[in-house]
């Protein structure tokens, strides 16, 4: 991967009348990396996505790709090509043809021995040796999904844009597949620009993620940065879930601030630097998975009832009551954090421990962003 951008966007907008899909934006993609486009529905995700891939007309703003401004151009003049969630598989073609389709229309005209190598590379290249004579109605949904990416690289694009491509997969094709998706990405050393609601999907494959909240970028960053450091609420519950509770600043101890929430509670956190008022209203995050099991009283320590208890395996998931605090918290625990399945019966309670250093602050004008 260079640092040198191979899509640019400059002031980008998209309105449909009165509405704004996508507000000015400006987004810079290296060559060769793998970027994801992370948000619910109406976030402006995959309207980025059609407006880099030419299906939308930009209202405001420029696009480049590989230094040219193709903003006006046609989706088949620029060298992009583009993965669907629905696969588009043309049903009584085979494999090969509709691998081979975009290399045979006119306007590509590549000659048929050239056309052949390529198809015969791509259909190696995803996993489909001996399939090549099938047609999609007899291959499994994974295999069609692997049809349709072979299908895009065989133009050998400069960018490949993925439209919630595994979104269509059950769980275990879809883990399979996210594998794949990372292989060829580092086989193929070209730029991937992938559209998801997934969180877990973004974070396994991603290089950077943009993260999106009502046609705004939130914040771009790697995995981990965004998990370890979300630059506001919104970003730190879309990756990882986490808590979001209301609190105000009681005082600090060096390095350390001590806020008061629900009916008294007070947690304290090494991640408020700047905060330094006594009866600031401010918004705390906790990562479920940060909670600790611990014997009541303990510092720094939460005095929950359990509501819920799902069993995940190895982990319980509860959903906690806190006095005070209206809306339910969450907790991920090591099954044997627990003495007993009493333990985690609803109405029982349980004192969780969070480490000061994973307590997350954030300014209380920011929970909408």
């Amino acid at each position: 991967m260079t640092s040198k951008s191979i899509v640019a966007l400059e002031g980008v907008a998209k309105t449909y009348g009165a509405f704004t899909a996508l507000h000015p934006t400006d987004l810079a993609i290296a060559e060769g990396e793998f970027v994801t486009l992370l948000g619910p529905s109406g976030c402006g995700k995959t309207t980025t996505l059609r407006l880099i891939g030419g299906f939308e007309q930009a209202s405001a703003g420029r696009i480049s790709i590989s230094g040219q401004d193709v903003t006006e151009r046609a989706p088949y003049h620029r060298p992009v090509n583009t993965v669907f969630q629905d696969y588009a598989l043309f049903p009584n073609m085979s494999v090969s043809d509709n691998i081979g389709y975009g290399l045979s229309v006119k306007s590509n005209n590549v000659p048929k021995a050239e056309r052949a190598k390529r198809v015969g590379e791509a259909v190696t290249l995803v996993g489909l040796e001996g399939m090549a004579h099938r047609r999609p109605g007899e291959l499994s949904g994974g295999q069609r999904q692997r049809v349709a990416m072979a299908r895009a690289i065989v133009r050998r694009p400069r960018v490949l844009l993925l439209d919630e491509p595994l979104s269509a997969l059950d769980v275990k094709l879809r883990e399979g597949m996210q594998v794949e998706l990372k292989r060829l990405h580092r086989e193929l050393g070209i730029t991937f620009l992938m559209v998801t609601h997934d969180q877990t999907e973004a974070l396994a494959l991603s290089d950077r993620i943009v993260v999106m909240n009502q046609g705004r970028i939130s914040q771009i960053g790697s995995p981990i940065e965004l998990y370890d450091n979300p630059a506001n609420p919104y970003v730190a519950d879309f990756i990882g879930g986490a808590n979001l509770v209301p609190a105000e600043l009681i005082g600090r101890d060096g390095d350390t601030a001590a806020f008061r929430i629900g009916n008294g509670m007070v947690v304290r956190s090494r991640r408020a630097t700047a905060m330094r008022e006594p009866g600031r209203r401010i918004t705390l995050g906790i990562r479920p998975e940060r909670f600790v099991a611990a014997t009541s009283g303990a510092t720094n320590s939460l005095e929950c009832v359990i509501r819920e208890s799902l069993f995940h395996g190895d982990r319980l998931r509860l959903e906690l009551g806190l006095d005070g605090i209206t809306m339910p918290l969450f907790a991920e625990l090591p099954r044997t954090a627990v003495s007993s399945p009493s333990g985690v019966e609803p109405g029982s309670h349980i004192t969780l421990l969070v480490d000061p250093d994973d307590v997350m602050v954030f300014n209380a004008k920011e929970d909408q962003e």
